[in-house]
């Protein structure tokens, strides 16, 4: 019998959670709990803090209140170098993919691996090399970002985000911007990279379509904290008034169609 312990604990752990921009309420008491293995989708519309939750999770902000535990640490209790350790754990899928523009396709993959490792060039090549072939861009290696479309870079932003074997990928917006073609690779290489390598996945999004499509479970944000919950047939079949705008696109309902004003007749007679 294996004598290690199973971990049963979620790998990120949200609670109460408070952050304010100014005086300005992001969250208010927000909990949610991010399961090992597992790809979490976290949505809502614009402004309700999706990105600003990735940067509480991994350190770059600080919360006014409450706590974000990754892998059994609060963030914000950890030292600079103790936060760096855990950084560096920790891949990030920027929306805009953030290539570093002087550097070709295999030199921004290897970036990470000679900043943070000592391995011989031999190794660097053949994980770079190995990282390419997952996302299937080994043959754009000596390619400069200038050069690649927006879902070819996606992918090159995805194969340097788990250059050194991450536990967890965090993707702001993964699909934004891209032609139908590059979302469906995309949603592809998020749901198998997740299984394959035995990693945990975050991604922030409003698509629902490609949420529903690879997600384990759904958050759904509004008003500084989380309104609904579930498995994406969960979300899909909800009656909340909330969740059904936000799912079908309605243009309509909770989140109104026109902006608070007099009434119109009275407006119009100027009265």
């Amino acid at each position: 019998m294996d004598p290690r312990p199973i971990r049963t604990q979620p790998l990120v752990s949200v609670h109460d959670l408070s952050f304010y921009r100014d005086r300005r309420m992001i969250f208010q008491g927000l909990n949610l709990a991010i399961e090992r293995g597992k790809v979490t989708v976290i949505m809502g519309g614009s402004g309700v803090g999706k990105t600003t939750l990735l940067n509480l999770i991994g350190g770059r902000l600080t919360p006014a209140g409450g706590s974000v535990t990754v892998d059994g640490q609060q963030v914000s209790a950890l030292a600079r170098r103790e936060l760096f350790r855990l950084r560096r754990r920790i891949g990030m899928l920027f929306q805009s993919g953030a290539l570093l523009t002087d550097l070709d396709v295999f030199e921004n993959v290897a970036f990470p691996l000679r900043e943070h490792t000592r391995l011989p060039a031999s190794l660097i090549r053949h994980l770079v090399l190995m990282k390419l072939e997952l996302v299937g861009l080994r043959g754009a290696r000596r390619l400069y970002p200038a050069e690649l479309s927006g879902g070819m870079a996606r992918r090159v932003a995805l194969a340097r985000a788990i250059s050194l074997d991450p536990m967890m990928v965090m993707y702001d917006e993964p699909f934004a911007g891209l032609d139908p073609i590059g979302m469906g690779v995309i949603t592809k290489l998020i749901r198998e990279l997740n299984d394959a390598l035995g990693m945990t996945s975050i991604v922030v999004t409003h698509d629902v379509a490609e949420a529903s499509a690879i997600a384990d479970y759904i958050y759904l944000l509004d008003q500084g904290r989380v309104i609904a919950e579930g498995t994406p047939a969960a979300m899909q079949a909800s009656t909340a008034p909330e969740v059904r705008q936000f799912m079908g696109g309605l243009p309509d309902g909770p989140v109104a169609f026109h902006y608070p004003a007099a009434d119109y007749l009275a407006d119009l007679l100027g009265s």
